[in-house]
């Protein structure tokens, strides 16, 4: 097998479990390995680290998916399928749909697969995994009996990797899809979605979020096919505002609202969030409960500051709607951003507001999403259930 040299003290990441070698680590390249071939990754004294899939066109360039030396990947991929899907079961027993693999998180890096009943979207984010997709679509089939598998990948992300950012259908097609999250049901229309479909990561938060909504009037922005409102009128609240500034979204939303026959007072708005929330407040308008589930602010760290101030001034906002002993429940998706910066978020923005802002619920991705304790970049989403005083 050939192989990938590192530099100089450059193994100690990887020797704490870390995934990931970036070009500027590499002292050198031995055999000219292909795109998307299996390299083992050595130390500079050439002790064998592990092994994983080479791509000479991307800053990062081997990514590990074993530290054994002998193993066959047929088999190795076979088993981390069938390990992530038996761990979806077993926390979500009553659900035919989810993220089945994480990438790194399942030990399977560059490939995310959501599971929509029989329905299976991919993002593929590897050269190896490309190379092996028919690995992969096979065990999906075999294994566990999917219909329609394809990609509905992130051109952001393919070009990063110097992959083609055409999406490919594998086996039957992208017919529409109704899901049921546990509660709430939803048609996806696969056709012309954001990322695969659905936003499986924030069931668990959305659950939560309605429980206290009974007998409240709630206010859902950046409300995307209408998760956290439809919880909130799961929850029997007194009534529900859907805001999005796509009027695609909002029609999702109303359809999924109808779906499941909801008995609550309804409205659903096109609107530039920040604009709609200026509006309620020279309005005078207030809401019980106000979920704000904004877009990521910060694609990558040169943009974190203005994102920050964004987010700073959407909390500001969202406070200055809330009724006194309401709740907020914000999030934020920048991976950028981290636990701490994004509680700072939130208290400069009730300090603005001369408010003190306490913390009742933090939460990241739902369980669908573990987090690899090795790589801090499987942790993404924020989510925080707030109090004001």
């Amino acid at each position: 097998m050939k192989s990938v040299i590192l530099g100089k003290n450059e193994e100690r990441r990887i020797k704490k479990g870390h995934l990931w070698i970036f070009s500027n680590e590499i002292k050198s390249v031995e055999g000219s390995p292909e795109n998307g071939e299996l390299v083992q990754v050595m130390d500079s004294n050439k002790n064998y680290l592990g092994t994983g899939f080479y791509n000479k066109n991307s800053l990062i360039s081997v990514r590990i998916i074993s530290r054994q030396k002998d193993f066959e990947l047929v088999e190795l991929f076979k088993s981390r399928i069938l390990t992530a899907f038996a761990y979806r079961k077993k926390v979500y027993p009553d659900r035919d749909s989810f993220r089945l693999i994480f990438s790194e998180a399942d030990l399977i890096p560059g490939l995310i697969i959501d599971k929509y009943n029989n329905s299976y979207a991919l993002q593929v984010y590897s050269a190896g995994i490309e190379k092996n997709i028919n690995v992969i679509v096979d065990i999906l089939k075999k294994e566990l009996g999917a219909q329609n598998i394809f990609t509905k990948n992130e051109e952001y992300f393919r070009r990063l990797e110097g992959l083609p950012v055409e999406d490919y259908v594998y086996a039957g097609g992208m017919s529409k899809e109704v899901i049921n999250d546990g509660l709430i049901k939803y048609e996806i229309d696969f056709s012309d979605s954001h990322k695969t479909g659905f936003y499986f990561d924030q069931c668990d938060n959305r659950k939560y979020a309605g429980r206290f909504c009974n007998g409240f009037e709630a206010l859902d922005c950046f409300c995307n096919s209408g998760g956290f409102g439809l919880h909130a009128a799961y929850n029997n609240c007194k009534s529900i505002t859907f805001v999005d500034s796509s009027a695609r979204e909002i029609e999702r939303a109303e359809h999924n609202f109808k779906l499941n026959s909801f008995a609550a007072e309804s409205s659903f708005i096109v609107d530039d969030v920040f604009d709609f929330l200026n509006k309620k407040i020279e309005e005078g308008k207030k809401y019980d409960v106000v979920i704000i589930d904004p877009p990521a602010f910060a694609k990558n760290k040169k943009n974190l500051p203005a994102a920050i101030k964004g987010y700073e001034k959407l909390n500001g906002l969202a406070m200055n709607v809330l009724n006194e002993g309401g709740v907020l429940f914000t999030s934020s998706c920048s991976y950028h951003l981290r636990d701490y910066e994004f509680i700072n978020v939130i208290n400069n923005a009730a300090n603005k507001n001369g408010r003190y802002a306490r913390i009742i619920y933090f939460n990241h991705a739902s369980l669908d999403h573990p987090r690899l304790t090795s790589m801090e970049e499987t942790v993404y989403l924020k989510f925080a259930g707030v109090i004001l005083a």
